[in-house]
């Protein structure tokens, strides 16, 4: 405080201000991820919570691609459902269309020829393969490699989509498969075809983890973000390259063997950290294991026979019964429960879909981590809408 004289004579007395700290609250922040954000794949949307620039809470909002295929599956005659299956997991028709002929094969009591076990084998770890390039160059993206490691993928893509192509005649929903068979033969230069392919997508492979496995960026952006434990997993219903991340060396190709795949010599990877990282390089193994698989699956493929089942009857009646068969599909575990009642459609048709629970444990990976993690660990679960929302 000080005084002043004024010009009457008069004291003024002049206060200082009085500096008093205030401690300010801070609000959170919701923050709309999607459905049509670019860090989001597919019809998805996340409502982040955040203090600064840390997550305090995530909420998962799916169904923006539901078209009911479950619904419509039961109105047409187990044939007919067949299109659908192409529709869920889009990136993986082929495992799709198989899961679900082996289904139906199952509950009317159907044996296919052995060829046809080996070509389904096939185009389905053929499938894998194209389905783990596109999360390649994906979380590429996601993570900052821009476009290098998504064209470097769909280079690959192309070679195994041409090949495809030139059997089913289509690019994507390829409507192959068949209950109790194929739709027709194979081309007669398939074997060659598919060896060219293999040679070509072997280079790809390891061009790709040259890209991205020793990467500072991919080690920094991805190393224990989206942490999930081995029982973590389990009790959120993980499966797949996911679960395999976290250390649990679950496969059902070796754990519930189907098909022919006993007849081949392959490892499963496992990962120790279950992290983002850990996940890339599982999926990045998991090629190569198919890449071998579907080499011994060509040197024993018989070159002639029956590609269709004996004596198939004209429509299809299951006796009534119920039946749940699953299958490893890129993603994990892809269920198909069916129900008949003895007529030629389904009296109950569900999917059991591995991206919906694996998608169940987002929250769990991202609480108490960074916003720019939250679309890393995202980009690790690799998930379908198609496959989410049926």
């Amino acid at each position: 405080m000080s005084t002043q004289q004024s010009g009457r004579g008069q004291t003024t007395v002049v206060t200082e201000p009085i500096l008093v700290e205030e401690e300010f609250d801070t609000v959170d922040m919701n923050i709309n991820v999607g459905p049509q954000h670019p860090a989001t794949h597919g019809v998805f949307r996340m409502v982040l919570t955040i203090d600064g620039e840390m997550v305090k809470d995530v909420e998962s909002y799916i169904g923006y691609l539901h078209r009911g295929a479950e619904k419509l599956s039961e109105n047409l005659d187990y044939r007919g459902a067949l299109g659908f299956q192409d529709r869920t997991d889009y990136l993986a028709a082929m495992n799709c269309e198989w899961a679900y002929v082996n289904a139906v094969e199952k509950l009317a009591g159907i044996e296919v020829p052995e060829r046809v076990e080996y070509l389904r084998l096939m185009l389905a770890e053929l499938n894998r393969i194209l389905s783990h390039f596109m999360f390649m160059g994906a979380f590429g993206t996601d993570v900052g490699f821009f476009g290098t490691a998504f064209t470097w993928a769909f280079k690959e893509r192309e070679r195994i989509q041409d090949l495809f192509e030139s059997i089913s005649g289509d690019r994507m929903m390829y409507n192959y498969y068949r209950v109790g068979g194929m739709a027709w033969e194979p081309p007669e230069t398939f074997v060659a075809d598919t060896r060219w392919v293999l040679g070509e997508v072997e280079k790809g492979i390891s061009d790709i983890e040259e890209l991205m496995k020793d990467n500072e960026v991919m080690i920094a952006r991805c190393r224990d973000v989206g942490t999930l434990s081995a029982q973590d997993a389990i009790n959120f219903g993980v499966t797949g390259p996911m679960l395999r991340a976290s250390g649990v060396p679950y496969d059902l190709r070796v754990d519930e063997p189907y098909s022919i795949y006993d007849r081949f010599e392959w490892e499963i990877p496992v990962g120790e950290h279950g992290d983002a990282y850990d996940r890339m390089l599982v999926r990045l193994e998991e090629m190569k294991q198919s890449w071998k698989i579907v080499h011994q699956a060509l040197d024993q493929f018989p070159t002639s026979g029956p590609i269709e089942a004996e004596n198939l009857p004209r429509a299809l009646r299951p006796e009534p019964g119920e039946i749940y068969w699953r299958q490893e599909n890129p993603r994990g575990e892809y269920g198909i429960y069916l129900v008949s009642d003895g007529t030629i459609q389904p009296w109950r048709m569900k999917v059991r879909s591995p991206c919906f629970h694996n998608l169940s444990s987002l929250r769990h990976q991202t609480i108490g981590s960074y916003l720019a993690d939250a679309v890393v660990a995202l980009g690790s679960i690799d998930i379908v809408l198609g496959e989410v929302d049926r």
